[in-house]
C-alpha cells in the first residue's frame, strides 16, 4: 500500500516502502528522499530519485512507474543515467573545444608560434623578418580569420600579387603560413590538408618560382644559379674553397664546418654527427652526407697537427672571413656564405619536400613545445634523399 501523507510527514528515520520498489528514506536528522530499488541481472540496485522537498509522492510514484517499465524491457536505469551523464560531459567538453577553436585566429596562432620560437631564433633579424612579412602580407587578409577556416583560395589571394614581383619574399611568406597552420593542426585547432603546401597544392595554381624570378643581387644566391657557381668553385684550390663547397653540400652553418673534426665523421654510414656543444641550439645534429660530400671528404688530406677537417695554415680553425673571401675572389661578394642555407631551403621547398624534414636538415627546432613533445625523429632517412637530390642539383651544370 502506498504511504499516506500523514505517514510520510511523520516517518521516523529508516526506510519506508511505498510499494512497487519505491521507498522513502529518512535520515537521523530527518531529511527525506525517494529511492527506487530493483533487480537487474540478479543484482540488487538502488537509484536515488531526489529529495521529498523537490519531489512529491505522486511525482515520485510516476517516475518509479516509468523506471519499472524500463527494467521490464531490460534497460538498467542506473546505467542509462550514467551514459547520459557521460554524454553530457562529452558534449560540454566538445563545446569548450569548439569555443576555443573559434577563438584561434591566424594572427593569434602566428604570434604564439613566433613567441615560442624566439628563444631558438637567436638572430633578431630572423624574428623581425617573420613578424614584418606576416604583418605586411598576411594579417591584412586572413589575420582575423580562424585557422580552421583558411582555404587554398585565401593563401593564393595573399601570394598571387607578389609571386612574380617579389618571388623570394612570396616563397618565404608561403613557408611561414605553412608552418603556422602546421602548428595549428598539431594543437588540434585545424583538420585536413595544409592549404599552403607547395607540392600537390599550390603548385597547381602558381608557377614555379624559377620561371618568374628575375635575377637580382641578393645575399642568398638563387638556386637556379647554384650549379654553375658550384662548378666554378670546384675548379678553385685552397682550404677555404673546399670548406665552402662542403658547407653548401651540407647546408650547414659556416662555424659548424670550420670546426668540423674527423672524429665526427662516419664515411661508411655517410653521416656527420655534430655534438651539442658546437651547435647553435645546443642539441646534437646529425647530417646526412651525399655521395658528393663523402667524395670531397675522402679527397681531403689529414694533418698530423690537427683533427680539423678544414684547418688553417697553423692547424687552427679557419677564420670566419676565410669562406667569404672565396666569394669575393670570385666577384660574388654580394652573396653571403650563410645565404646558401636560404638557397637550399628555397630549392627544397620548391621540390615539395616535407617542411619538417627541411627544417631538420637546417638544424632548426621543429614546432612548438607541444609539437616537439610528440616528435620522435629527426627525419634522417628522409633527409638522406633530400641531401642527395640537393647534391645532384648542384652537379647538374656539369651534366
Amino acid at each position: 500500500m502506498p504511504l499516506k501523507n500523514t505517514q510520510i510527514l511523520s516517518a521516523a528515520p529508516g526506510s519506508h516502502c511505498d510499494g512497487d520498489g519505491l521507498y522513502l528514506e529518512v535520515t537521523r536528522k530527518g531529511s527525506k528522499s525517494w529511492m527506487f530499488r530493483y533487480q537487474m541481472g540478479g543484482r540488487r540496485r538502488e537509484m536515488g530519485l531526489g529529495s521529498l522537498v523537490g519531489l512529491s509522492a505522486p511525482q515520485a510514484r510516476a517516475i518509479a512507474a516509468q523506471l519499472r517499465l524500463k527494467v521490464a524491457n531490460g534497460i538498467d536505469p542506473l546505467a542509462e543515467r550514467e551514459a547520459e551523464r557521460l554524454a553530457a560531459e562529452a558534449a560540454a567538453r566538445a563545446a569548450e573545444v569548439e569555443t576555443e577553436r573559434q577563438q584561434q585566429t591566424f594572427q593569434k596562432v602566428a604570434e604564439a608560434y613566433i613567441a615560442t620560437h624566439e628563444a631558438g631564433w637567436s638572430n633578431a633579424k630572423h624574428i623581425q623578418q617573420w613578424t614584418n612579412t606576416l604583418k605586411t602580407y598576411v594579417y591584412p587578409k586572413i589575420g582575423s580569420k580562424t585557422v580552421d577556416a583558411i582555404t587554398t583560395a585565401d593563401v593564393v589571394a595573399i601570394l598571387k600579387p607578389i609571386w612574380a614581383k617579389k618571388p623570394e619574399t612570396a616563397s618565404r611568406v608561403r613557408m611561414r603560413i605553412e608552418a603556422v597552420l602546421n602548428s595549428a593542426k598539431a594543437l588540434g585547432w585545424r583538420e585536413g590538408e595544409n592549404p599552403a603546401v607547395w607540392k600537390g597544392g599550390l603548385d597547381a595554381v602558381l608557377p614555379r618560382r624559377g620561371k618568374v624570378k628575375t635575377v637580382r643581387h641578393h645575399p642568398a644566391m638563387p638556386h637556379a644559379s647554384a650549379p654553375a657557381f658550384m662548378a666554378a668553385l670546384q675548379a678553385r684550390e685552397g682550404m677555404g674553397a673546399r670548406a665552402l663547397e662542403f658547407t653548401i653540400l651540407t647546408a650547414a652553418r659556416s662555424g659548424e664546418v670550420r670546426g668540423a673534426r674527423w672524429d665526427e665523421i662516419d664515411l661508411e654510414k655517410a653521416l656527420w654527427v655534430i655534438p651539442a656543444t658546437r651547435m647553435k641550439a645546443k642539441r646534437e645534429h646529425r647530417v646526412a652526407l651525399s655521395s658528393a660530400a663523402v667524395a670531397l671528404l675522402r679527397a681531403m688530406p689529414r694533418f698530423a697537427n690537427s683533427l680539423l677537417i678544414f684547418p688553417g695554415s697553423k692547424g687552427q680553425a679557419l677564420s670566419d672571413m676565410s669562406l667569404s673571401a672565396v666569394l669575393k675572389r670570385m666577384d660574388l661578394g654580394h652573396f653571403t656564405v650563410h645565404g646558401f642555407r636560404s638557397t637550399f631551403r628555397d630549392w627544397a621547398a620548391e621540390q615539395g619536400f616535407a617542411f619538417d624534414a627541411i627544417e631538420a636538415a637546417l638544424a632548426h627546432k621543429i614546432g612548438n613545445s607541444v609539437v616537439t613533445a610528440y616528435l620522435r625523429t629527426d627525419h634522417l632517412e628522409m633527409r638522406k634523399g633530400i641531401m642527395q637530390a640537393w647534391a645532384d642539383h648542384l652537379a647538374s651544370h656539369a651534366a
